[in-house]
């Protein structure tokens, strides 16, 4: 098929497409060849001697993971997390679940402001710990995932 980038080009051009798109009709390669100016070019279009190649069709992928590696991130340990808000995630956690077992009767309010003062001194690190503690010290906490 030697002779037909000049074709081809023209034809990518006025179709506007790229010229791996651009398919040419077999039996008509002759006329195809002879065809050197635009004009040419658009008659054999018309005709449909010379045609655009659909893209295929892709199916839909799954939605992409976000990529959060240690190989991504990138600054400081503070940078994606400032001091501030990690200590508003582990605090706020910690004295919702203080006031429900005040609340609840489960503890005193002298011990409620005892603990309330050992998770401001960051004493008790999370929830998990803050159970731990109350068992130690003889308060049974039920295994709920809220409390």
């Amino acid at each position: 098929m030697g002779g037909l980038t000049l074709q081809k080009r023209l034809a990518a051009d006025i179709l506007k497409v790229g010229i791996s798109r651009v398919v040419f009709d077999p039996e008509h390669l002759e006329d195809i060849k002879n065809a050197i100016t635009r004009a040419d070019i658009k008659k054999l279009i018309s005709k449909g001697y010379i045609r655009v190649k659909t893209t295929k069709i892709k199916k839909p992928e799954e939605k992409k993971k976000r990529r959060k590696g240690p190989g991504r991130r990138k600054g400081a340990k503070g940078t994606r997390i400032t001091q501030k808000e990690a200590w508003m995630k582990t605090i706020r956690p910690l004295r919702r679940m203080l006031k429900e077992l005040r609340d609840k009767g489960i503890i005193e309010p002298k011990t409620y402001r005892q603990l309330y003062r050992m998770i401001k001194s960051g004493s008790i690190k999370s929830r998990a710990h803050l159970r731990l503690y109350l068992k130690q010290r003889g308060i049974e906490i039920e295994a709920r995932p809220n409390v």
